[in-house]
């Protein structure tokens, strides 16, 4: 999968003086997932398409985040290409971005890779620079993002580990919910993150579910 810089433009479904809004008032995400993908240049960075086998340990905390050296290679592995129960819904753009839907066509889940150039990131601070990132994919302040996002998981270099510290928010929409997951890497100067959207199931539940087959993966 390419890696690029995290360009701030993004569509939103609703509009972000919607969803500060919403924010403050009720202090749950009730916006639209975000229709686009962050774009930019792509990198030259070898593809990876599963994740690897290979462990320098069990977990990557935010604070383990900062013990990386600077030209480690993070990227997402692709454990959904071999899950029956998803399928491609937009292949890798060349900027960074990459879409599953599931096969019942209840949820989708919309990868992200790339450089957090344009994220207004805190040097030495993982778990803030995670929450930037989820304000630039929902056009926010970082600080309205904070008091409501909460700490989460990604899997360590194999599906179902966990270990990968995030932070993450979750909106309702009748019976639509959605969720948005991140994690940036202050030393390295790179960030993945996820959205998960679903009409008619559990995104909370749906992003468990992927973290049993998908991994991140670390490259010292």
């Amino acid at each position: 999968m390419t890696r690029t810089s995290f360009s701030i433009p993004l569509r939103l479904a609703s509009t972000a003086i919607a969803a500060v809004a919403v924010l403050s008032l009720s202090g749950c995400l009730y916006a639209q997932i975000p229709a686009g993908s962050p774009t930019g240049a792509p990198s030259s960075s070898p593809e990876t398409d599963a994740p690897s086998d290979e462990r320098s340990g069990s977990t990557l905390t935010f604070a383990e985040g900062l013990d990386l050296a600077s030209d480690t290679y993070i990227e997402w592995g692709d454990g959904l290409v071999v899950d029956e129960g998803w399928k491609i819904v937009s292949p890798d753009d060349g900027n960074g971005g990459w879409t599953y839907g599931t096969v019942d066509g209840t949820c989708t889940a919309r990868f992200w890779q790339g450089y957090t150039t344009d994220v207004p990131v805190v040097a030495g601070d993982d778990s803030a620079s995670s929450d930037a990132i989820l304000g630039v994919l929902l056009q926010t302040p970082t600080s309205e993002v904070t008091p409501l996002a909460t700490t989460g998981e990604f899997s360590y270099m194999a599906g179902g580990n966990g270990g990968v510290e995030t932070r993450q928010v979750v909106g309702v929409d009748g019976s639509r919910t959605w969720l948005m997951a991140a994690r940036a890497f202050t030393q390295t100067g790179v960030g993945l993150s996820v959205v998960v959207d679903c009409t008619a199931a559990d995104a909370e539940a749906t992003l468990a579910a992927i973290n049993e087959e998908n991994a991140v993966v670390v490259t010292p």
